[in-house]
């Protein structure tokens, strides 16, 4: 078998073996094809896509080409939830102890983040002395006792998947369907998870601008997963602007501790249960998502889910203290605030802008060896739909550096404003079986 010929065959527009694109991904996984030619059955790939049994075998190959994590010794269904991404996303710091709290076994593998804001982990770590260096038995055991543990991805997770979305991002084929889709979901297969949830985003701070790429993108997915012989549904949540009021680690940390309170925005609150709700069904702890949702809404109006936040805290080393005392978490020095200099509503906040404000404030990483700071980031005060005057706060920053001007100009960037009506952006398009 020869690489060339793969590449002319699927250029031409024909269906790949699954010995092919083993062959393929085998052999650039230990170097013996090179970086040009799997370039250029990429674009291949990019031009002429792929069938649902093609995304299948191209996800399993990636999948096998590294560790698969055995979570066989945990108790249940393993529901594994993945975000596309977006600003603000702190969904999985709420979801998480939210769904244990019903009683699902929630036993998830997070990273770091490259960009607006740290990744879960990066937030979590803003819990004083919360470490997720903890070994597989540990792991193991934690989930069985608490329902909930977290711990960072092993370093040899679906290698074949790294190289290639390296080569991707420089090779102009990041944006292919079949691509993100089977390297999104081979990460969450060799997690070892039984069941799978997926919030694709939408929108100006999503990867897919698009509602219609978006949806594709979902359907994918679900269809890798089903194929897999994993239960997988999906939503698409908008992420036209920033998800609830705050950009930054500790304040987003804050944020979903607010969630769980039974405070905190009314669009993370309905996004955690919407997720939830799918998660505690396909774990099979209730036979209706409208039943999951009635049990994880009572979950958080008696406290218990706010309980198992603070277990899962202290399980794992963190101060569980600051689940009632959130000034125990990371402060910035000054809190600017950033004025409006017109009056009407707001229009559209351009989430992509905030984010990078957030980042060179210092909440993010522009790079792998960036260091982060866990107490910086912004607060929204102004949200879409919101009637705004002359030298009202549209937003706070939270600074170690008083001299952030260029970063208080970045947000008013960020803010369009209109003197008609606007109503609220929707926040779920649509829900993928």
């Amino acid at each position: 078998m020869r690489m060339v010929d793969l590449i002319e065959k699927k250029r031409d527009g024909h269906e790949l073996t699954k010995e092919e694109i083993r062959f393929a991904i085998e052999g650039y996984t230990k170097g013996t094809i090179p970086d040009y030619q799997m370039s250029a059955l990429a674009m291949a790939i990019f031009f002429q896509d792929m069938t649902t049994v093609e995304r299948a075998e191209l996800t399993t190959a990636m999948v096998e080409s590294g560790d698969q994590i055995d979570l066989s010794a945990i108790e249940g269904i393993k529901v594994d939830k993945h975000s596309t991404g977006g600003v603000g996303d702190k969904t999985t710091i709420a979801l998480a102890p939210l769904v244990a709290a019903v009683g699902v076994p929630v036993a998830k593998m997070s990273g770091r983040g490259l960009g607006h804001t740290g990744g879960t982990i990066d937030k979590l770590e803003a819990i004083p002395g919360f470490s997720v260096e903890i070994d597989t038995e540990q792991f193991v055991n934690l989930v069985n006792k608490n329902k909930l543990a977290v711990v960072g991805q092993t370093g040899n997770l679906t290698p074949a998947d790294k190289k290639l979305y390296s080569l991707r991002d420089v090779t102009a084929t990041v944006n292919s369907i079949p691509l993100i889709a089977s390297s999104i979901m081979s990460k969450k297969l060799a997690s070892g998870a039984d069941a799978i949830v997926l919030d694709v985003k939408t929108g100006r701070g999503a990867f897919m601008k698009e509602l219609e790429q978006s949806k594709e993108l979902a359907e994918s997915m679900v269809a890798i997963g089903k194929s897999l012989g994993r239960d997988t549904m999906a939503i698409i949540s908008d992420m036209n602007q920033p998800l609830g009021f705050t950009v930054g680690n500790a304040l987003e940390v804050k944020e979903a501790i607010e969630m769980l309170r039974g405070e905190g925005p009314d669009d993370l609150r309905e996004l955690c249960l919407t997720l939830g709700s799918q998660m505690v069904y396909l774990a099979k702890q209730a036979n209706s998502i409208e039943e999951a949702r009635r049990k994880l809404e009572e979950v958080i109006s008696n406290g218990k889910a706010l309980e198992v936040l603070k277990v899962f805290i202290a399980s794992q080393n963190g101060d569980p203290s600051v689940v009632d005392h959130p000034e125990n978490l990371p402060k910035a020095k000054y809190e600017l605030e950033v004025k409006a200099e017109q009056t009407g509503v707001v229009s559209a906040i351009i989430a992509d802008k905030i984010g990078t404000a957030a980042m060179v404030l210092g909440a993010g990483r522009a790079t792998k060896d960036s260091e982060i700071d866990l107490a910086v980031g912004i607060v929204l005060n102004k949200k879409i739909g919101d009637s705004v005057q002359v030298g009202d706060s549209i937003a706070t920053l939270h600074a170690n550096d008083e001299h952030v001007e260029h970063v208080s100009k970045m947000v008013k960037d960020a803010y369009s404003f209109t003197d008609q009506h606007v109503a609220k952006p929707t926040l779920i398009y649509d829900v993928i079986h």
